[in-house]
């Protein structure tokens, strides 16, 4: 299973990554809105793991906008 965690503080998403990475999963990190829906578009992701609260374009708006598409990852939105 291939797994995008899209989450801006970095600290975070390395370690969630590298949890997920243990347990056998392919993870990649995208840092913001922007470069997360361009990767989540990709077609490649099983799940994408959203942050709500991202800088430039907000989780909301990147699922949003993943909705549209016909072919759309699992998403999981989180929030603090």
């Amino acid at each position: 299973m291939r797994i995008l965690i899209v989450e801006d503080e970095k600290r975070l998403a390395g370690t969630l990554a590298e949890l997920l990475h243990r347990r056998g999963y392919t993870v990649d990190v995208s840092y913001d809105g922007v470069s997360g829906l361009d990767n989540a578009r990709s077609g490649i992701y099983d799940l994408v793991l959203l942050d709500a609260m991202l800088p430039v374009l907000d989780g909301m708006g990147v699922l949003r906008q993943l909705r549209e598409r016909e072919e759309q990852p699992r998403t999981i939105v989180t929030s603090a």
